[in-house]
């Protein structure tokens, strides 16, 4: 079964923890052969953002905020109990579940804390769409649950970041970050790397198939800039890890360190999601493409958020560059596990 399912996936796809795992190591080998990198990297900065970084980061979250189909999302709404669990399991029990995961880890290592609680806040819009495909779930709901989550994060992203980074952590005495940020930096990062790839993709959508129609946009459109989603990420993840190269000794020991929450966040979160679901009676379609949204994370956000609020070389744009590596092997396994779910609890 996993074989089949690995053979599904698009060539990119299907090697993706191995493209990061090149891309960490070609940028932490540039960062420490050709110091000079830092300094052309940093040309492009203008005021708190790096052009360079941002251009990357805005057509790494384009394609799968293209491929919303936003005029069928009304359609999805009729069920009000499932959608609110939905909004339960990504707005309160995932945001949760992380914090307390980064309590126990780093409790002594704010930065890390940070990082990891950035990516907890962030809900998945991208590769939930392909797991979800691979576990038979229920392809339109999942594009509604997309599609509200990316609104979701557009207007309150900000918010939950400074109350989960700044309020909760104040009242327990833990120190989540090194330097001091606000609600309006973090809004402002949203704002770029959220709001205008989430805006052009509504544009792009309803314009292209007013004028050339849907079959052109489904087909021609969106199979062209699909794959520049994982080229921007990797490009991205070469000049983060450019900035680097003096940590390529103790790289391996820190990305098993970040590695660990992470991999138990996904395995809890979906088999919770999963438990939660069919308690409220929902069909294995509806209840797979519930736990794979809930327990996905939009990493491309929280790489974004933690480069433009922490910088290039920060330790909280590190933990979010491991993000993807853990979150591709781990939910490729429990694309099986959900298929066992459907045999053993709906045939």
């Amino acid at each position: 079964m996993q074989q089949n399912i690995f053979r599904k996936l698009s060539f990119l796809d299907r090697y993706l923890t191995l493209w990061i795992l090149l891309a960490m190591f070609i940028g932490v080998g540039i960062g420490y052969f050709f110091p000079e990198a830092k300094n052309f990297i940093n040309a492009f900065q203008y005021d708190t953002t790096n052009v360079l970084i941002a251009i990357g980061l805005i057509v790494m979250m384009y394609p799968p905020l293209a491929k919303v189909k936003y005029e069928n999302l009304h359609t999805n709404f009729v069920d009000k109990k499932v959608l609110l669990l939905s909004l339960m399991q990504n707005w309160f029990i995932g945001p949760m579940l992380m914090l307390i995961l980064a309590i126990i880890f780093f409790y002594d290592s704010p930065e890390y804390m940070t990082g990891l609680i950035l990516i907890g806040l962030a809900r998945c819009i991208a590769m939930v769409i392909i797991w979800n495909d691979l576990a038979k779930g229920d392809r339109e709901f999942c594009a509604t649950l997309v599609a509200l989550n990316s609104i979701f994060q557009v207007i309150f992203f900000s918010l939950y970041t400074y109350i989960f980074i700044e309020v909760i952590p104040s009242i327990f005495n833990l120190k989540t970050q090194s330097i001091e940020i606000g609600i309006n930096e973090i809004a402002k990062s949203v704002l770029i790397y959220l709001g205008i790839p989430f805006m052009l993709g509504i544009f792009s959508r309803y314009f292209a198939i007013k004028v050339k129609g849907k079959q052109w946009y489904n087909d021609k459109f969106i199979k062209f800039i699909s794959p520049w989603a994982l080229r921007a990420l990797l490009f991205t993840i070469v000049v983060m890890f450019s900035l680097k190269g003096d940590m390529i000794v103790s790289l391996p020991f820190e990305v098993i360190k970040v590695a660990i929450p992470l991999f138990i966040y996904f395995i809890l979160m979906f088999i919770i999601s999963f438990y939660l679901s069919k308690q409220l009676g929902t069909n294995y379609e509806q209840s797979t493409t519930l736990s794979f949204t809930a327990a996905s994370n939009n990493f491309e956000l929280a790489i974004a958020v933690a480069v433009a609020v922490f910088g290039l070389g920060s330790a909280q744009a590190f933990v979010a560059v491991i993000c993807p590596l853990v979150e591709v092997p781990v939910l490729i396994g429990l694309v099986n596990l959900a298929l066992y779910f459907k045999k053993r609890f709906y045939s």
